[in-house]
């Protein structure tokens, strides 16, 4: 990063000495330990050593001394960060540096405009620190910002200055010496309402945003009449393509005019630990570099650059960083639309086909419980944790509970919140939970990960965002498709389908994704797709078309692996598209194709043809090819035996659980992964003998109540573990007949996305795309806050 930047003060600045310029003032506003203040005072001395010779180095980095920069609100790495640059200072020049750096134990997003007013003379150093940063930030000129600000979600409230300028009272609202913003930065990148995306604009409060915008602000916008510079960070990438960092995105554009974009993580969301730059971060990482060196037309945006570096190890990640210069012919060209992605825009056949999001009027969230407790592999597991919540003392009832915490408080739902409705199908019961004493609602069947059914406590009190909506139109004839939409599949399906309502991470158990009902109603009259799709498809087609084929034909073409790999480079930039073929016979074809693919995605409870071989039960594969217990392979059903490892041998295709195993399993069962995930071993980690997850979110240990589980492995389970088997072993069969007809569609002529939009086949109401209640608003009175479609972090 120091390198890159040094490259481009070199080509863009007419700064022939880079960083060791002496015009050029940097600021690491997180600086840790020091890792970037050492390393750009080593290329400071390097690029001395190679123009002047080795005697001049220590007189000009003792120059350099008073125009590095950092802060840090640690005292710890501070300690260490001095100890380490002071060393390499006596390294460099030879001597003890006569001046101290300008570096501060201070909080970078602090309002630099407040006094700090009195302080006790036991924190009177701290406060000295402070007010020399705070006169830093004020007077300063920096026009380089580099480092590795942290990461931490659902900060609002924590993005001091950036965020809020309001003065308390009684306060002084600004220093005498010079005026500041008067109203919070932040706003600068919040989304106007008219562009649709405000439930998304929460994603801005994360600390790494808020360094961001108090770095552009302080190289780019505090002095206008020096307004050029480069901001360098290594963070989370999300800001690369979310919908809520739009408006990021468009002043970035307006305000630089080259940007450059590194993708760390071409793997996507949760990669394997050994491909990650940093082992601890399972979020995608980025290092984006934001330049403005010369007068910036508003109308010109900036030209942003992208490279992925190569998916794999970390060490071939840092060997692809050290070859990499900013004149590479790698770099791909990005969008120039104001608010387009920071990520290659695709080219070729790809951005003809409609996006998935087109062909639907509306998608949105599943259903996102928020406690784990109320989800289990079986129902009366659950009926235990309910009774045990009811049992338990007022004081333990809130921590078996578990509520969400938002500044320590008990946020959405706690045992005392009085929530109205209940979900549709279910009585209202306006009890809270504190004062309950009934019975457990039946436990309903749930899609909770892509080919595994779990059950959910059906009770609107205990789920914090249930989304509503699928609930008011479930039905035996609803299906969903889930997928991603904000970031790419890596390997499998790109799509996954179910029957029953699925939960907000369904598709692969991290990172969201979207749900795309096929129905808006219960009794499934009104298709969720734009209003004149299908009669402008039946008309293209010349033959009918109807609701249910539109899923079908996307499960034929994008449920499958060889979707996913054809387009792997089309899908940098993250949305899927559907090649929506032109020839009568191959739409038929695919129809009938995703219909079967539809049937075994719901375990036989959609497309049902018994005349087609697909019955109303749980598809089997033939005999001869299916998995078999053996008569000694029975898996224990006792506590002392229960299961606690599944293995497979691919040489006798058994799969092992525990002391039980299965015969007949083929590898390509085994392997057989929904991007990155391997579904059977995953399925099999929510029934083992040991279940207990890693924290997360506010990182508090699990509810108690997760502890109750069955005393051991349960008969049902092994049904369902063989229902998955004969799935999965089926829809291997049907991978060659899917990629088949997939070339057959591309290689012929196909609908595109111009000819849907010309003749109107993509507009629906706009109501229709932001939710359902615009069909059915008696069934959405939802006024208890309980939610719908706001489940997207």
């Amino acid at each position: 990063m120091v390198r890159l930047v040094d490259d481009v003060l070199r080509d863009h600045f007419d700064q022939p000495a880079g960083i060791a310029a002496p015009s050029v003032t940097i600021n690491d506003p997180a600086v840790g330990t020091g890792t970037y203040i050492l390393e750009t005072l080593r290329r400071i001395a390097s690029t001395v050593k190679a123009d002047q010779g080795e005697g001049a180095v220590g007189p000009a980095v003792d120059a350099a001394i008073d125009r590095l920069t950092a802060f840090e609100m640690q005292l710890g790495p501070f300690a260490v960060a001095q100890l380490r640059i002071h060393a390499e200072l006596l390294e460099l020049m030879g001597d003890v540096p006569h001046r101290p750096m300008p570096m501060y134990v201070a909080d970078t997003l602090a309002n630099p405009w407040h006094d700090s007013g009195y302080a006790p003379q036991i924190v009177a150093a701290i406060a000295e620190q402070r007010k020399l940063a705070n006169e830093l930030k004020r007077k300063r000129r920096i026009n380089v910002v580099l480092g590795n600000p942290p990461y931490k979600e659902k900060a609002k409230g924590r993005g001091g200055w950036v965020e809020d300028v309001t003065v308390e009272a009684g306060q002084a609202p600004v220093m005498k010496d010079l005026a500041g913003p008067t109203t919070a930065i932040l706003e600068d990148w919040m989304p106007p309402k008219d562009w649709g995306v405000g439930a998304h604009a929460k994603h801005l409060r994360n600390l790494y945003i808020y360094f961001w915008r108090w770095a552009t602000w302080k190289v780019f916008n505090q002095d206008p009449k020096a307004n050029t510079g480069v901001v360098c960070f290594i963070t989370v990438a999300g800001f690369l393509n979310g919908p809520g960092f739009q408006k990021m995105r468009d002043w970035l554009r307006r305000t630089a005019d080259h940007i450059w974009v590194i993708n760390c993580s071409p793997e996507g969301h949760q990669p394997e630990v050994p491909t990650r730059i940093f082992q601890g971060v399972q979020q995608p990482v980025c290092i984006v570099m934001v330049s403005r060196s010369r007068p910036k037309k508003e109308d010109e945006p900036a030209r942003v650059r992208y490279v992925a570096l190569p998916e794999g190890k970390r060490e071939a990640k840092f060997a692809a960083l050290a070859d990499l210069t900013i004149d590479q012919t790698q770099w791909q060209d990005c969008p120039t639309d104001w608010r387009a992605p920071f990520l290659p825009a695709s080219t070729g056949a790809w951005m003809t086909y409609p996006a998935l999001d087109e062909l639907f009027a509306y998608n949105g969230s599943g259903t996102m419980p928020g406690r784990t407790w109320v989800i289990a592999p079986d129902a009366e597991t659950l009926v235990r944790r309910w009774e045990s919540l009811l049992r338990a003392r007022p004081g333990e009832k809130e921590d078996l509970f578990q509520p969400h915490l938002r500044n320590g408080k008990p946020g959405d739902k706690h045992t005392n919140k009085v929530v109205r409705n209940g979900l549709a199908g279910y009585p209202d019961n306006p009890t809270p939970i504190a004062a309950e004493t009934g019975s457990c609602l039946p436990p309903a069947a749930y899609a909770f990960r892509s080919f595994d059914r779990q059950w959910i406590i059906p009770d609107s009190r205990v789920i914090n965002q249930p989304n509503p909506e699928l609930w008011a139109t479930q039905s035996d004839s609803q299906m969903y498709l889930t997928g991603f939409t904000q970031t790419k599949p890596t390997n499998g399906p790109a799509v996954t389908l179910a029957a029953l309502i699925p939960d907000l991470h369904h598709y692969k158990g991290s990172f969201g994704g979207r749900v795309f009902p096929l129905w808006r109603d219960r009794d499934a009259t009104i298709a969720n797709l734009p209003s004149t799709l299908l009669a402008v498809l039946t008309s293209r087609l010349a033959i009918p078309v109807a609701a249910e084929d539109v899923p079908a034909y996307i499960a034929a073409v994008a449920a499958n692996p060889a979707y996913t790999s054809r387009f792997q480079e089309d899908l940098a930039q993250p949305g899927l598209r559907i090649p929506l073929t032109a020839d009568t016979r191959l739409w038929t074809q695919a129809v009938e194709l995703g219909r079967r693919i539809i049937w075994l995605h719901t375990f036989g409870e959609r497309c049902v043809d018994k005349a087609a071989g697909r019955p109303a039960k749980p598809p089997r594969l033939p005999d001869a090819s299916g998995p078999r217990i053996p008569k000694d392979g029975a898996i224990p059903a006792d506590a002392d035996n229960m299961p606690d490892e599944m293995t497979y041998d691919t040489g006798s295709k058994l799969l092992h659980v525990g002391k039980g195993r299965i015969e007949n399993v083929p590898p390509e069962v085994w392997n057989y992964e929904v991007s990155g995930k391997r579904v059977l071993t995953q399925w099999f980690s929510y029934r083992k003998k040991d279940r207990a997850k890693p924290p997360m979110g506010d990182k508090r240990p699990p509810s108690k109540l997760n502890e109750i589980q069955p005393p051991g492995w349960l008969a049902e389970y092994t049904t369902e573990l063989l229902n998955v088997i004969h799935v999965l072993g089926l829809l291997v069969k049907a991978e060659p007949q899917q990629a088949a007809l997939l070339d057959a569609i591309i290689a012929g002529p196909t609908i595109t996305r111009a000819e849907l939009e010309a003749a109107g086949a993509l507009e629906c109401p706009p109501k229709w795309k932001k939710s359902m209640r615009a069909d059915a608003p008696s069934l959405f009175d939802d006024d208890d806050g309980s939610g719908g479609d706001d489940a997207d972090g």
